[in-house]
This record gives structure tokens, C-alpha cells and sequence, in this order.
């Protein structure tokens, strides 16, 4: 029988309040003290555009990320046509890039001396008065870089949710009548609402989070507007303020989501086989092959290929040990927080599972919140009690013993880890706990009556079935740190570089070329876990 107390809910409970501690200290910042001229500044100044763009991207990200993930998910779910099942799992690869790596590409590629505007005036003899060229560095080219990289949220869930149900919704929708387009908009679209609103909302998220876009872009946001505060206005009180403004709008997204599905729940864990599909042909079929290719091209195929041509066509020129140095820092903080993430996730797992009690569980789901937390706003959440910490363990040492030891915690290996795990620590206990529940308790009571202890049953019968979701919620975790650049730009110890900030700091000089060996690491790294979920896919159909 489960207990409803144990030592596993009380270390679980503990490490969850530890978690905590960073969304408690921003929301807490709203109800400080004044912060001077600074605040007064910001406020009238930049703060009106800083809202103002970020509810464009909001709209505009929403918006296209909708479109494009329900479009592709529709098509090769309910029609056939022409290299459909290559699109089925090849759309899902723009999850591979950062929005930043993205943004850089791009940036190259467009740009006034770039390939292909020099291509357009040598072609047609142009000069730079003859033509008008959309400029990419604005927050319309900001909002195509998120969409590119971001829809597959909304494409793998909706296309999940239409999976589930496509059999009966194509029976119903021929006994009604209806066709194609008709059933789309009056039976699976409703159906599928669910889903497409929580893979929206994650996309949403991710833009709200996003530092390196935004910044390489010049585009005032909240996450930038932090920055600033922190570093060239010196005043931390008023970038936590900031960061409370922004923790706010991705509260509201929430609520927005939660609100909008109501009781609905997406289907994401049911698979069913699709009943037969409407078979394109013709100028149907090229637009329906057309409509999966541009955003494929545009988010994966066009940029890997022109990184890979910037990587090999000059790169980094510290490719040396200076490099070496860099996929050490990146590997180390990666490699320690994965770990630590699938220890702590199968702690909190087990703690829930074992206990009668809701508290856990409500735990649990304090400590996802980090999930929803630009990395900005965890920094500023974990820096001002660290801080605060140190003075008073220096004072303290001083006194002591005669010495200033300085700063023990700020700005340490630890601190970073201790970022990346509020940031990224549900995303493996959602693995694990996902992986938990198909070890049903009607397997915990055999192997009981066959006299094999928890020991025994932990390594015999929950290990087997858990090996491949600790796997997968370990590299998951990887990923995100190799990936993440907010969060480490401001708690990376002094002169320690990873592969990101170097990718970042070459590009904001300007040196877009060298940046491109940073870029495709991350890239390569960041195509293992999509590679995963291409061949679940695969299977799945």
C-alpha cells in the first residue's frame, strides 16, 4: 500500500521549494521599493515599445505557427499525394535549429552584401536605389524566424489529435455529405482545438524566452529590455520588475491556453490508423506538396545548407584548442545538468507515484513552471538571492577567520546548473513520468507475489521499462542546454564560453562566418532528439 507521507515526498518537496525560489523572488519584485530614475527612464521611454512588440510577436507568431502547423498536419493526415510520407516526419526537422541560429543564416543570406541580393544587381544590372528589399533585421524578420523553427510544436500535436480520430472522422464526414474541406472545418478542426492551442501556446512560450533573435535583431523587447536594465543601467531591482512583467505575459498565455480548452483534453497518447485518405492528383496534389515543402525548406533545408556552406567556406577562426575549449564547457554543463535533471525527475516521479497524498503531485507541477520561464527571468530570480547569500557567507567567513573569500556562489558551475535545472527539470519528469505509467501497480503485486523485493523489482521489472525513457528525457535535457543562450550569457562563471555564446558573440561583431562552426554544433547536437521523434513517426504509421 502507498503511504501518504514519506521520505520521498519530503525530499521531493524540498528540491520542488528550491525550484521555486527564483519565480518567488521576481513575483516579489513587484512589490519593492521604488527603483528610481531608472524604472521613470525605462518607463517613458522604451517600455511602450517593449509591450508593443512583444504582443506583435505574440499575434504574428501565434498566428503563423497555427497556420502552417495545422495545414501540413491536415495534409499528411487525411489526403495522399506525392511524398507525403517523407513530409510526415521530415517537417518536424526545423526543431533542430535555434531561433538565433536561424536569425544569423539568414542575416547572411539577405543582407545588402549577401548572396542574394549581390546575385539580383549583377543579374538585372541594379544599383541599390533601383530595388526595395525587405529588411530581415526588424520584428517582422524576428516573427518568420520563430514561425520557421516553431510550428512543428503545433504540427506534431495536431497532427496527433487528427491521427487519433481520422477513421471516424472520415466516415462521418462521407455519411454527412461533406467533403474534404467541409469536414476539416466542421468535424476535425473543433476536434482537434485542444491541441492546437497547447502547441501554439508552447511556441508562444519559446518566443517570449527567446534572447538571441530579438537582440541580434534590434528588437525591443522585455527579454532585451532586461539586459539592459541589468548591465548598462546597473539597476537589478528594475530588470527583476521587468522580468516580472514578462513572467506575467507567459502566465497569461497559460491561462489563455488553460482557458480555452476548457474540458477538452488533446489526444496526444491515443494512436489509431487513419482511414482512406483522400488521394490528391494534379494541380491539388503540387499545391499540397508545395504548402509542406516551403516551410521544410525554409526552416531546415535552405539554412542547414547555407550554414554548412559558411562553416566550410571560412568558420571559426579559433577552430584550435580555443574550439576545443568551447565543446568541453558546452559538453561539461550539458553532460552534469542531464544527469542531475533524471535523477532529480525520477525522485519527484517516484515521489508521486508512491504516495497517496496530492501534494506531491502538486509539486510536481510547481516545479514544470520553470518550463515556462525565459531563461532571463530565472537569472535575474536566482542572481539576487545568490548574491545577497554571498555577502552574507563572505561577512561571515571574514569575520572568522581575517579573509575575504569573496564571491563563493555567483557566478560558479553551480549556479549555472542550478538555472538549468529550473528551466529545464520538467521536461524530463514529464518523460519519466510518462514512462512511469505504463508500469502499471498490477506489476508491482506480481512481482511481489513472486517474493522479489523493491530492490528486485526495481532492477528487474521498472529498469527494463524504464531505460528507454530515461534515455530520452536525458538527451532531451542535453539538447536544451546546448541550445539555451539567455540563461548563460548572464550565469556563466567569468571567461567560461560555451558554444552558444561564442555563436552569439561573433554574430553580434558582425562576423557571421565565423559564427557558423559554433552554429552547426549546436544544430547537429539539436538534430538528435528530432531524429528520435522522426523514426517514432516513422513507426507509428
Amino acid at each position: 500500500m502507498r503511504s501518504s507521507f514519506s521520505p520521498l515526498t519530503l525530499i521531493g518537496g524540498l528540491c520542488a521549494l528550491i525550484l521555486a525560489v527564483p519565480v518567488v523572488v521576481v513575483a516579489g519584485s513587484v512589490f519593492a521599493g521604488g527603483t528610481g530614475e531608472t524604472w521613470v527612464h525605462l518607463l517613458e521611454t522604451v517600455l511602450p515599445e517593449f509591450a508593443l512588440n512583444t504582443a506583435i510577436m505574440v499575434v504574428a507568431v501565434g498566428a503563423g505557427v497555427a497556420v502552417i502547423g495545422v495545414a501540413c498536419a491536415w495534409l499528411t493526415t487525411m489526403t495522399e499525394f506525392p511524398g507525403r510520407r517523407v513530409f510526415e516526419w521530415a517537417l518536424i526537422l526545423p526543431l533542430a535549429f535555434p531561433a538565433y541560429v536561424l536569425a544569423y543564416v539568414y542575416t547572411d543570406f539577405l543582407q545588402f552584401v549577401g548572396p542574394l541580393q549581390s546575385w539580383l544587381r549583377e543579374t538585372f544590372q541594379w544599383t541599390r536605389a533601383d530595388y526595395w528589399f525587405p529588411d530581415i533585421r526588424s520584428v517582422g524578420g524576428a516573427c518568420a524566424m520563430f514561425t520557421l523553427v516553431l510550428y512543428p510544436y503545433v504540427y506534431m500535436l495536431a497532427r496527433t489529435a487528427f491521427l487519433a480520430r481520422a477513421g471516424s472522422l472520415t466516415e462521418a464526414a462521407r455519411s454527412a455529405g461533406l467533403g474534404p474541406w467541409a469536414a476539416f472545418v466542421r468535424i476535425s478542426l473543433p476536434l482537434a482545438r485542444p491541441a492546437i492551442v497547447a502547441g501554439v501556446s508552447l511556441a508562444l512560450m519559446e518566443t517570449l524566452a527567446d534572447f538571441g533573435t530579438v537582440s541580434y535583431f534590434a528588437v525591443q523587447t522585455f527579454t532585451t529590455g532586461i539586459f539592459r536594465a541589468w548591465y548598462s543601467l546597473g539597476d537589478r531591482l528594475a530588470a527583476a520588475q521587468l522580468a516580472a512583467a514578462l513572467l506575467s505575459c507567459v502566465a497569461l498565455v497559460l491561462l489563455l491556453e488553460k482557458a480555452s480548452r476548457g474540458r477538452a483534453r488533446h489526444t496526444a497518447g491515443q494512436r489509431a490508423r487513419p482511414g482512406r485518405r483522400a488521394e490528391l492528383r494534379g494541380l491539388a496534389a503540387a499545391l499540397a506538396g508545395l504548402a509542406c515543402f516551403v516551410p521544410l525548406a525554409g526552416g531546415f533545408l535552405l539554412p542547414g545548407y547555407l550554414l554548412l556552406q559558411m562553416a566550410f567556406r571560412e568558420g571559426d577562426a579559433q577552430l584550435g584548442s580555443r574550439y576545443l575549449e568551447l565543446v568541453h564547457n558546452s559538453l561539461l554543463v550539458a553532460g552534469l545538468t542531464a544527469a542531475c535533471a533524471v535523477l532529480l525527475g525520477l525522485l519527484l516521479a517516484y515521489a508521486a507515484r508512491m504516495s497517496r497524498s496530492r501534494l506531491p503531485v502538486g509539486l510536481n507541477r510547481l516545479v514544470g513552471l520553470g518550463y515556462a520561464l525565459p531563461g532571463a527571468v530565472i537569472a535575474v530570480g536566482i542572481l539576487i538571492p545568490v548574491t545577497r547569500l554571498d555577502h552574507v557567507l563572505a561577512a561571515f567567513i571574514h569575520s572568522a577567520t581575517g579573509s575575504n573569500p569573496g564571491l563563493l556562489l555567483t557566478g560558479s558551475l553551480a549556479a549555472l546548473i542550478y538555472a538549468y535545472l529550473v528551466r529545464f527539470l520538467t521536461v524530463a519528469l514529464g518523460t519519466l513520468e510518462t514512462g512511469l505509467a505504463r508500469i502499471t501497480p498490477s506489476m508491482d503485486e506480481a512481482a511481489r507475489s513472486l517474493g522479489a523485493g523493491r530492490a528486485t523489482t526495481l532492477a528487474r521489472v521498472h529498469w527494463p521499462l524504464l531505460r528507454g525513457s530515461l534515455l530520452t528525457a536525458g538527451l532531451l535535457v542535453f539538447v536544451d542546454v546546448m541550445k539555451e543562450l539567455p540563461a548563460t550569457l548572464v550565469m556563466r562563471p567569468f571567461n567560461f564560453d560555451t558554444l552558444a555564446t561564442q555563436a552569439y558573440t561573433l554574430a553580434s561583431d558582425e562576423r557571421l562566418t565565423e559564427a557558423a562552426t559554433a552554429s552547426l554544433a549546436i544544430v547537429i547536437v539539436g538534430l538528435l532528439p528530432v531524429i528520435l521523434l522522426s523514426r517514432r513517426i516513422g513507426r507509428a504509421q
